[in-house]
């Protein structure tokens, strides 16, 4: 079923197309692919960047029952393209005077975003595609919300979500399998819980 991509603040749109319209931005940025495109290219798929801030209370490796985690909206991501493919993708950030840009890039999550989110069109529900990142294990999810005409800028995993780590994935988590928010969520929390202290002999 079709994915239902939320709209873009419109500064955080103008901000991308005016960096791809100044020829310093795009011949500064570190994306050959993006510096030696020929013809015209187009921010497309706006996906709003949310950051995990907290997975449970300080203590504990999990929720408990009935809360969700806490996330943060820190910014929205453009894919760039060329043509029928991305070359590209582009940052932008909430700053104190509103929207602007914050960088061009490419690499594995380039491609790895395009795997996830076609394989989410396949899919027999409809969600609101969305990304998360969790900063501490350098990951981030396609996370496929399942509330379609919630605020994009607001919310927190709800137990029908679906999130899609994206490669490359930490270690032990599988790229590309979807997971529903009561089985990976989990799994997140005990890689981010402390180390328990090992106790010396007396």
């Amino acid at each position: 079923m079709p994915l239902h991509v939320p709209p873009a603040p419109a500064p955080a749109l103008r901000s991308v197309l005016a960096a791809l319209g100044s020829p310093t931005a795009v011949r500064e940025a570190r994306t050959p692919a993006l510096r030696s495109v020929q013809g015209p290219l187009s921010p497309e798929f706006p996906l709003p960047l949310h950051v995990l801030d907290q997975v449970a209370p300080k203590g504990r490796a999990v929720p408990p029952a009935g809360r969700a985690p806490r996330t943060r909206l820190v910014g929205w991501r453009f894919l760039i393209r060329s043509g029928d493919r991305a070359v590209a993708a582009a940052d932008t950030m909430l700053t104190a005077d509103g929207w602007a840009f914050s960088r061009f890039f490419e690499g594995p999550y380039l491609a790895s975003t395009e795997r996830a989110l076609r394989h989410a069109e396949t899919l027999g529900t409809s969600y609101q595609p969305r990304l998360l990142s969790v900063p501490e294990l350098y990951m981030i999810t396609l996370w496929l919300h399942s509330d379609t005409e919630a605020d994009a800028s607001e919310g927190s995993p709800l137990p029908a979500d679906i999130l899609v780590p994206l490669a490359p994935a930490p270690p032990g988590i599988a790229a590309h399998r979807p997971h529903g928010v009561a089985e990976l969520l989990p799994m997140i929390g005990l890689r981010l819980a402390p180390a328990p202290l090992l106790r010396t002999p007396a």
